[in-house]
C-alpha cells in the first residue's frame, strides 16, 4: 500500500512516461500532418482553412512543418524544446481560433494535445532521447 501512495518520483519510470509521451503525442499529430502533407505534394488549387490570415497556401504549409515535422522531431527527441513551441502553437491556433467559437467537445482534442505538449516542454525530452545523446557528448 505504501508504493500505491509513494508520491516520489523514481528517474528510470519518469523518463519511460516521458518517453511515451513523447511518442505517442508525435504519433497521433502525424495522422493529422499525413493528409495535410499529401495535399500540399498534390499541388493544384489548395483549399484548407486560414484562421489567421495569411493565405491558404500558407496556412497549410506551417500545419505540415508543425504538424509533420516537428512532430517527427518530438518522436526522436530532437531539438524537442523548439519543435514543441510550433505544436504548442498550432494547437493553440487550433483551439482558440478555428474552433473557438465551438463547444467545448469541438475543442477539446486540440486542448488535450495542448496540455500534453505543455506538459513537454516543461519536462523535457528525457533521457530517452537525441537530445540526451547530443548532450552528454558535449559534455
Amino acid at each position: 500500500m505504501k508504493r500505491l501512495f509513494n508520491y516520489q518520483n523514481r528517474p528510470e519510470l519518469l523518463n519511460i512516461g516521458i518517453l511515451l509521451s513523447r511518442v505517442a503525442g508525435g504519433a497521433f499529430m502525424l495522422t493529422h500532418g499525413m493528409p495535410k502533407l499529401e495535399k500540399l505534394m498534390a499541388g493544384g488549387d489548395i483549399q484548407f482553412a486560414d484562421p489567421m490570415g495569411i493565405g491558404m497556401h500558407a496556412s497549410l504549409l506551417l500545419a505540415v512543418l508543425t504538424e509533420v515535422v516537428c512532430a517527427l522531431l518530438l518522436i526522436f527527441g530532437l531539438g524537442t524544446r523548439l519543435a514543441l513551441v510550433g505544436l504548442i502553437a498550432t494547437m493553440a491556433v487550433a483551439a482558440f481560433v478555428f474552433h473557438g467559437a465551438d463547444p467545448f467537445a469541438g475543442k477539446e482534442k486540440a486542448l488535450l494535445y495542448l496540455v500534453l505538449y505543455g506538459f513537454l516542454f516543461f519536462t523535457g525530452s528525457g533521457k530517452y532521447s537525441l537530445d540526451y545523446l547530443i548532450h552528454r557528448k558535449m559534455k
